[in-house]
């Protein structure tokens, strides 16, 4: 028979998702009409959750806090605490003339654009007014209400 003391270390040594834990976990990223923006299962490459390093919001977080191995969540977050509300100032009208030729534009394509730096930003093509192309630089879920199914498959703390 276990003792009290060896009961409660059971539990404190469990795997529990603590405030910076790494959770190994699959992720499905759903709009509110329920179509998948993103799945790590199709593939079955599960995806490393860094508990507390400002990856994530902390309403995110807080549906993770606690849940064990083996768990699966569902839950829904407004964009603010998702992938963030549209910012206006990160959209912006380009003249046609400054793209490459080569390039099909039509809305809704993510184009590539190059910073100074040799990294790239995306970009989506809202609207063509005239000879301008708006672009949005924002996050391309951003603004929207996301669903998150979330299958803990392993924790580290």
């Amino acid at each position: 028979m276990t003792n009290n003391k060896q009961m409660v270390d059971n539990l404190e040594n469990s795997e529990i998702v603590k405030s910076d834990s790494a959770v190994l976990a699959h992720v499905t990223v759903k709009l509110k009409d329920g179509s998948i923006a993103d799945s790590t299962k199709p593939s079955d490459k599960p995806t490393w959750l860094k508990m507390g390093d400002g990856s994530f919001s902390p309403a995110f977080e807080s549906y993770l806090l606690d849940k064990q191995t083996g768990d699966n969540l569902a839950f829904e977050l407004e964009a603010e605490d998702a992938f963030g509300a549209s910012n206006p100032d990160q959209i912006h009208f380009m003249d046609v003339s400054q793209f490459p030729q080569d390039i099909e534009l039509k809305v809704g394509a993510i184009i590539g654009f190059d910073q100074p730096n040799g990294n790239q930003v995306p970009g989506i093509i809202r609207s063509f007014e005239g000879s301008s192309v708006k672009v949005d630089f924002n996050h391309a879920m951003a603004g929207e209400t996301i669903v998150f199914e979330i299958e803990i498959l392993k924790i580290n703390n």
